[in-house]
């Protein structure tokens, strides 16, 4: 039986998609593509802003840069969890990673109920929940 796809997260940046998703490769790596509007013979924007961008990896985001007059991205009542997608080391080096020039809310460390978990908002304001279960 085939298996179905996870749902990939698109974002859409006020003009900062190149940087926020080189960021992200940076992060957690993965092979990041980048479209111009311009590869895309879009008009509706600069030419050397991003029409789509596609990070691939063990973390996988899309997104672009607004046209005018269409929303950005911005998080209220959402977090990207990362909860056991990776060995406690990395998921403590991404979260050390995604917290240069956001801000912490809650440090990854362990908590009351037996897991470690910790949450942060990245510079381009995405909010992600990173943690684990202890290792036996």
């Amino acid at each position: 039986m085939p298996t179905t796809p996870a749902p990939l997260v698109y974002l859409s940046f006020p003009g900062t998609a190149r940087e926020a998703l080189g960021f992200y490769a940076d992060v957690f790596g993965g092979e990041l593509t980048l479209h111009s509007y311009e590869d895309f013979g879009r008009t509706d924007g600069p030419p050397e802003a991003v029409a789509h961008g596609v990070l691939d990896g063990v973390v996988a985001l899309a997104g672009s840069d607004a046209a005018a007059g269409e929303q950005t991205v911005r998080c209220e009542g959402l977090m990207l969890s990362l909860l056991g997608t990776a060995e406690p080391a990395m998921l403590h080096e991404w979260f050390d990673r995604l917290s240069v020039g956001g801000s912490g809310i809650d440090p990854l460390a362990p908590k009351p109920w037996g897991a470690s978990d910790g949450q942060v908002t990245d510079r381009h304001g995405l909010r992600w929940l990173i943690g684990y279960e202890p290792q036996a």
